[in-house]
């Protein structure tokens, strides 16, 4: 699988129902079949998922849609994420990078996703536990098995992916990290560099840098930042936020668009080729993202910044 950067992904964790043990019905299965027609209908090809959303369901009532659906399988990528424990040993949340660990969990994947292999496989979390000889050995059987194509990570800075990367014997091409105009963290340590108010950023500066260098390309969760600028209810929005909805929808109509493509944009118009992942399950919104590429190639320095200040509630040093 190419790297493809900046491209839309379609994010799979509002399938499947609820998160507890209860089961799918067909009801589940047809939001899937609905939203993966939606998705696809605006160019997407990469779908992404992770062992643990909706406690499995959402892979299992996607690997429905594929088993229903002849040639679906051979037309889409897949990729999904190991590494979190949840409600196990006694513990509501815990990480697991071992060798059996990552064994166990892509071939239950590959099980509920009805599916021989996956495209791209992401180590979900950093495990402070993990011995990255036992990654490299769990990822290269995995590959030499044919059920992982290629590996990525997801909330790793540039010094742990570097880390890790220097046992394994194939590149790491993903890092999937929580990217909007809302969570800025990733833009604001770029310019916040011996600046007070850097201290307020967690943000791993140099991250963003050592993806583009290193050809690792950067998936942004929550791009659509939960609706708060494109039509949620906005009883508890702060000023900022509201202004910036405001300036969304103007830019917006001024480029005979919809604000989720404005904002998507805003985040594609970055240099690094950044791949917003969608995750609304509302088959009409992931259309209106379907303009996001053209705007991010139309939208000016000036408008970049306008929306970035106005999402700060105050200018930038």
């Amino acid at each position: 699988m190419a790297n493809g950067r900046g491209r839309l992904i379609y994010g799979c964790m509002g399938l499947g129902g609820s998160w507890d043990g209860t089961s799918y019905g067909a009801a589940e299965i047809d939001q899937a079949a609905a939203v993966i027609d939606a998705a696809r209908g605006i160019g997407v090809e990469l779908f992404d998922h992770a062992d643990i959303y909706r406690s499995g369901k959402s892979e299992a009532v996607f690997g429905e849609v594929l088993s229903r659906s002849q040639g679906l399988r051979e037309n889409i990528q897949l990729q999904t994420k190991c590494g979190i424990r949840l409600g196990e040993r006694g513990l509501d949340t815990h990480y697991d990078l071992s060798r059996e660990a990552i064994l166990e969990r892509v071939n239950g994947s590959l099980k509920r996703l009805q599916t021989d292999y996956v495209d791209l496989l992401l180590l979900h979390r950093p495990d402070p536990l993990m011995d990255p000889h036992e990654v490299a050995a769990a990822v290269g059987q995995l590959m030499a098995e044919g059920k992982v194509r290629q590996l990525g990570v997801s909330n790793m800075s540039g010094a742990q992916i570097a880390f890790l990367q220097d046992e394994l014997e194939t590149p790491i091409v993903a890092n999937q990290l929580e990217m909007s105009l809302l969570r800025r963290d990733w833009v604001e340590s770029t310019v916040l560099v011996n600046h007070p108010e850097g201290s307020g950023y967690s943000f791993p500066h140099g991250t963003v840098e050592y993806c583009v260098a290193n050809g690792v390309e950067l998936q942004a969760y929550g791009s659509l930042a939960q609706g708060r600028y494109t039509g949620a209810p906005s009883a508890e929005f702060s000023p900022a936020e509201s202004a910036t909805a405001d300036k969304l929808a103007q830019l917006a109509a001024g480029k005979n668009t919809t604000p989720e493509s404005v904002l998507l944009g805003w985040l594609m118009k970055h240099p690094a080729g950044i791949s917003p992942v969608v995750g609304t399950t509302n088959p009409a919104r992931i259309q209106a993202c379907a303009d996001s590429a053209s705007v991010a190639a139309g939208m000016s320095r000036a408008e970049w910044y306008g929306l970035w200040v106005s999402a700060r509630g105050n200018n930038i040093p």
